[in-house]
């Protein structure tokens, strides 16, 4: 994680200055079929089971990526609709920048596509706890229903920068904030 003292809102324009994505939640072609096309836990695309080692094919392909109410991916087109493979999140966050402290602080994530989403409104955070080991998956909203896994080096920077809160029902939450608002990352357990 880099702690900078860049100013906030030079930095927040960065993220905002993102080339414009095609509208692909407005296109409603017909289901084509699927394609053979995989994006693996490590943000790693396959296609037919090769790695795909073109970085802009692999970002031409993300500009187009959209998750359906059904909880599918597929690749959109005005007159084309393929449903992909997406192991975990089509994203994985694999780097993080803190801008200020305490309420004011703006946590910035970077994609392994290189695209900067700073956590806030907009780009919640929020960490599950699906696995019988209790371990967690964090995420971030990238865009539409995408989202960027938070890859294990991120997330425990992440951690480090976390405080306490008391909750409302007298428990305690651990939890940052970014943009000023309080993301919680977890319950904390009264036998400490």
């Amino acid at each position: 994680m880099r702690r900078t003292t860049a100013d906030p809102q030079a930095l927040a324009s960065q993220v905002s200055a993102t080339p414009s994505l095609p509208p692909v939640e407005r296109w409603n072609p017909p289901l084509n079929g699927e394609m053979d096309l995989r994006i693996a836990r490590d943000g790693t695309w396959y296609h037919e089971g090769d790695r795909i080692q073109r970085a802009s094919l692999v970002r031409l392909f993300a500009s187009i990526l959209r998750c359906d109410p059904d909880g599918q991916h597929y690749l959109v087109t005005p007159v084309e609709k393929w449903r992909i493979q997406v192991d975990d999140a089509p994203f994985l966050a694999v780097r993080l920048d803190a801008v200020g402290t305490g309420h004011e602080q703006q946590l910035i994530f970077t994609t392994n596509l290189d695209d900067s989403i700073s956590a806030g409104p907009d780009h919640p955070l929020t960490v599950e706890y699906r696995t019988s080991s209790g371990e967690p998956r964090p995420y971030i909203h990238v865009r539409g229903r995408l989202r960027a896994l938070l890859s294990r080096a991120v997330f425990l920077e992440l951690v480090e920068l976390g405080e306490e809160r008391q909750a409302d029902d007298n428990s305690r939450d651990y939890g940052v904030w970014s943009e000023g608002i309080f993301f919680n990352l977890g319950r904390l357990d009264d036998d400490r």
